[in-house]
């Protein structure tokens, strides 16, 4: 065998730990979404549920998303999501009883992640009081949490998911205090994600406070790569439809978590979304 011979095989084996520590290291990274699905609603027509459903299932698998918050789904349609995506488990409680009653659910893979403790909270002067509303709110609204555990990396987080009023300017404002107040005392200092749809643009009072002081930031606006796709979140159904301004759909993280990459999914078919909302998606890594 010859010097270059084994040259070469050095650099080929060397070639090889590398691809092999790459994927091990993206294996670590995380895919997270949020996503309001859009309730079931009779009048809907072409857009309603049950033409959309397999879609929706269809984009989270695509995207090989670990873990997502979905808004606006009630309990059929979080069951037909839990017998589209059987790799994933969920959490969530909802807002008022009744089969009606919309979720903030949280769904997660459940071969990878391990559920350690989970709640949910309402917005209103007693937040642990079922379906309490106080303020302008219009409904009871909520945000549910998990407390997950990594079983490849062994790390542990905090995921919040929320959806605020659309209507009560007070009670919008009054939300994102509540949610920063609980997630210090829920998380104290442990990693953080956030996803929602907070029906508050980037330079309204709600979102203000929640990035004041910096604990939380804009996922969007800290990503590792430019976010990619359009900025606006709620689009409606239809493709052709003009864009309404501004985000009201976001991720929001601690400094224990670092974000690669962050987009706006616009996934369609036949010239129509399969939400009135367009998804959010980050790629994270949760640091030790």
């Amino acid at each position: 065998m010859t010097f270059f011979t084994k040259f070469s095989k050095v650099r080929l084996l060397l070639f090889f730990i590398a691809v092999l520590f790459a994927g091990e290291v993206a294996a670590q990274d995380l895919r997270v979404m949020s996503y309001n699905v859009r309730y079931k609603n009779s009048i809907d027509s072409i857009n309603g549920w049950e033409y959309r459903k397999g879609n929706v299932a269809g984009l989270v698998k695509y995207h090989k998303v670990d873990i997502f918050g979905t808004q606006e789904a009630n309990w059929d349609q979080l069951g037909d999501m839990e017998k589209s995506l059987p790799e994933y488990k969920w959490y969530g409680i909802p807002r008022v009883a009744g089969k009606n009653g919309e979720f903030t659910a949280i769904f997660y893979l459940k071969d990878r992640f391990t559920l350690l403790d989970s709640g949910t909270f309402w917005y209103s002067e007693t937040p642990y009081v079922k379906e309490s509303k106080s303020w302008d709110a219009f409904y009871p609204r909520i945000a549910s949490w998990c407390k997950l555990k990594d079983k490849k990396t062994g790390t542990v987080f905090f995921f919040f998911n929320t959806h605020f009023d659309h209507r009560g300017s007070i009670a919008k404002e009054k939300s994102a205090e509540i949610l920063r107040s609980q997630i210090d005392s829920i998380a104290k200092k442990m990693p953080v994600i956030v996803t929602g749809d907070f029906n508050s643009i980037d330079t309204s009072t709600p979102y203000k406070t929640m990035v004041a002081g910096g604990t939380l930031k804009d996922a969007l606006h800290i990503s590792e790569m430019p976010h990619y796709g359009p900025v606006n979140t709620s689009s409606g159904f239809a493709v052709s439809n003009k864009p309404i301004p501004g985000r009201i759909d976001y991720i929001f993280v601690n400094d224990k978590v670092k974000v690669l990459q962050h987009a706006t999914i616009t996934d369609q078919q036949e010239g129509r979304y399969y939400s009135d909302h367009l998804p959010v998606i980050s790629e994270v890594k949760i640091l030790k």
